[in-house]
């Protein structure tokens, strides 16, 4: 491909990504893999230049672009080698024409920074939620530990007692520690959350959203495979992933369960009061992870946020009855805002008498309200909110 085809390649996908935030589509790097498959004459080379492109330029569009050809010419506005490739050359974009002007660079939607400003997430604090994210991995204690641990490359350790970071874009998958096992792909901010459990040997824990299973796995490592760990979603087909990455690891303790959409409580019931841990990860925003799905904030709204914050809440209601006397009750959300994070403590806690809000002290982050945040720009990992509860 021509630098002007890459251009022109980069305009197409993004007005499929735009297309797929306003109609809550496919997510970019799953349009991206489709659009080459289909193009198997593009190189590696090509397929990599068009990607930085694209996410060049959603990086740098707030607002949603009316089009892939506007949102490439804010890239352009600031790159006069991408405005040279406008030229009308065979497959490349057409010249740009009188009147034509570039889409609106920013954060995000006007009122979604204002959000984060309500939450004091503003300047640098709220640029670097679209910084570039490093590939952290967890080491598996089940199979191997950090200290001894030997990998093709030379990461560095992370806060997390066995977290190891790498460059983004290192091919961990063809490793063989990873096929054995040995390492998990998970962010720090993710593994810490997963300290603030406190999961032990012996002990019932339930991953109330598990998902594929990565804190779920992080969670068996903590306990040395001894107890009974449940994870639970109403996702089959995310569930499905989690039994061949727990055999991959070892973790033999997992138990995967099914659950129906509204009839969580009933089909609980041979939990009720008997966890000594119950992990919320609820579904979020995810305003912490645009390093990683920065298309995420042209799809989000404020009546999703809304819905959100109210599905957070119902999973807390069903989370408190599965947690035995003296137990806790971890509530996480990948999220910077408040209404999905110090907000819901607040809320739970003025809803539910006999709780407390535990003190957290983690390697990373800082107290925010009765919980704890992890930011990319003061601590470099995702942001995360995490609050552990206590029940009298």
């Amino acid at each position: 491909m021509t630098p002007a085809a890459r251009v022109q390649a980069a305009i197409e996908l993004l007005d499929a990504v735009i297309a797929a935030a306003r109609d809550r589509g496919a997510p970019a790097d799953r349009l991206i893999s489709d659009y080459f498959r289909q193009r198997r004459y593009a190189g590696s080379k090509d397929r990599r230049a068009v990607r930085e492109l694209v996410y060049d330029a959603v990086r740098l569009c707030g607002p949603v672009p009316p089009s892939g050809r506007a949102a490439m010419l804010a890239v352009a506005e600031r790159d006069p080698a991408v405005r040279g490739l406008f030229d009308g050359s065979v497959h490349g974009p057409a010249p740009v024409g009188d009147g034509e002007g570039p889409a609106p660079v920013g954060l995000a939607p006007e009122w979604l920074v204002a959000e984060l400003a309500r939450s004091d997430i503003e300047g640098a604090e709220a640029t670097a939620l679209l910084d570039r994210a490093p590939l952290d991995l967890r080491v598996n204690t089940l199979k191997a530990d950090r200290a001894t641990i030997s990998l093709p490359a030379e990461p560095q350790p992370t806060a997390a007692p066995q977290g190891l970071r790498l460059p983004p874009g290192t091919a961990v998958e063809q490793w063989h520690a990873y096929r054995e096992g040995l390492v998990e792909v998970q962010d720090t901010g993710s593994q810490l959350a997963c300290l603030a459990v406190g999961a032990r040997p012996g002990e019932t824990v339930i991953d109330l959203c598990a998902g594929a299973g990565g804190k779920t796995l992080a969670l068996a490592a903590a306990m040395e495979n001894r107890g009974v760990l449940l994870a639970c979603d109403t996702d089959r087909g995310r569930l499905s992933r989690l039994p061949p990455r727990a055999a991959r690891a070892g973790a033999g303790i997992i138990e995967s369960r099914l659950i129906d959409p509204g009839r969580e409580p009933e089909m609980l019931t041979d939990f009720a009061g008997a966890a000594d841990a119950v992990l919320v990860d609820a579904p979020c925003s995810g305003t912490g992870t645009w390093r990683r799905n920065p298309e995420a904030r042209w799809r989000l709204t404020p009546a999703q946020l809304a819905a959100y914050a109210d599905t957070q809440a119902r999973l807390l209601g069903i989370a408190a009855p599965l947690v035995k006397p003296g137990g806790r009750l971890i509530f996480v959300t990948c999220s910077v805002l408040d209404a999905e994070g110090a907000g819901q403590v607040d809320r739970f806690l003025a809803e539910n008498a006999g709780w407390t809000s535990d003190r957290l002290d983690l390697p990373l982050g800082k107290p925010r309200g009765k919980g704890w945040r992890l930011s990319p720009f003061h601590d470099g990992t995702d942001g995360f909110f995490i609050a552990r509860l206590s029940r009298a």
